[in-house]
């Protein structure tokens, strides 16, 4: 999959594409499907299938505080995109310019002058530059216009279910992590690289892989059954905690991860983390001993999930 990062390296050879444009976050069975419309349709015009999407999203620029948690980062955004065989992904930065950009400018500079769509895939309540003030059917008229086709899809049902990352979120927030599955198409995991921690858990005898989430919130948390990918030749049982640490006094919310049965050094390798089953809610101990006590009662509870499940 080609990437192209920013308006600035849009360049000639990046004109003629069927475009799709979204968050696409976590990359569900809605987006797949949108996806397999915008391949179908590139194929049938001799045109790259290209999505574009925005980092950070524009719920996160225009209001931090108030949008919601991320399902996938950027990285893991561009893993499952490439699965899914995108020819083309353009991410650009949503910045005050971007925010200000008029519908017609988004059409003219963005998908006519910069990347000279043919046809245009886009979900049912699409909108478009500076507050959202762009429709499908003010697209439409630019489609028309410009000669390009503009498609709408209507939502996907799975299971009785509109499939959105909402849902997806709504089902991770109360652990159900087969509910989230089934919306997904695959397996909720986290993916990132082990950084250096303060050695608290080797010390206490549960050394853990640290990583930073890479989000502003997490639509995880709490005390977990996990699988991990990137440590040996296949998935390996584990209990992580992710959240802030409050017992040692914790800010920053970490993903901690303690592989069962593996006694080698992480540090700086990319692993990968799959949810199987919350334990409980991250709790603040009035001692080192107490919370030790209970790391060992999460550790048996989470060996004797994973006993019992099979992971994709």
């Amino acid at each position: 999959m080609q990437l192209v990062r920013g308006l600035h390296n849009l360049s000639q050879r990046h004109r003629g594409c069927v475009l799709t444009v979204g968050n696409y976050d976590g990359v569900h069975l809605g987006h797949q499907h949108m996806i397999g419309v915008v391949k179908a349709r590139a194929a049938e015009l001799g045109a790259a299938a290209t999505v574009l999407v925005f980092e950070p999203s524009s719920k996160e620029f225009i209001d931090p505080a108030g949008a919601p948690p991320r399902l996938t980062r950027w990285r893991e955004k561009y893993l499952a995109l490439q699965a899914q065989g995108v020819d083309r992904l353009v991410t650009l930065r949503f910045d005050e310019r971007m925010r200000a950009m008029t519908p017609q400018r988004f059409v003219d500079e963005l998908m006519v002058a910069g990347l000279g769509v043919k046809h245009v895939v886009v979900g049912n309540d699409f909108r478009y530059g500076a507050n959202a003030g762009g429709t499908i059917d003010t697209l439409r008229d630019a489609g028309s216009a410009h000669g390009f086709g503009v498609e709408r899809i209507e939502p996907f049902v799975f299971d009785g279910v509109r499939v959105s990352s909402t849902a997806v979120r709504e089902r991770l927030g109360c652990a159900d992590f087969g509910g989230a599955t089934r919306l997904l198409g695959r397996p909720y995991r986290m993916l990132g690289q082990v950084i250096r921690g303060n050695a608290l858990g080797r010390t206490l005898g549960f050394p853990t892989a640290n990583l930073r989430l890479m989000r502003r919130k997490s639509p995880v948390c709490g005390i977990l059954a996990v699988m991990v990918r990137g440590v040996g030749n296949g998935p390996m049982p584990a209990v992580a905690s992710l959240g802030t640490r409050p017992t040692v006094g914790g800010k920053e919310v970490l993903l901690e991860v303690h592989v069962f049965d593996f006694a080698g050094d992480l540090y700086g390798r990319e692993i990968d983390v799959e949810f199987v089953a919350k334990l409980r809610d991250e709790a603040k101990f009035d001692s080192l001993d107490l919370m030790m006590a209970q790391m060992n009662i999460d550790a048996a509870n989470a060996r004797e999930v994973l006993s019992k499940v099979k992971c994709g």
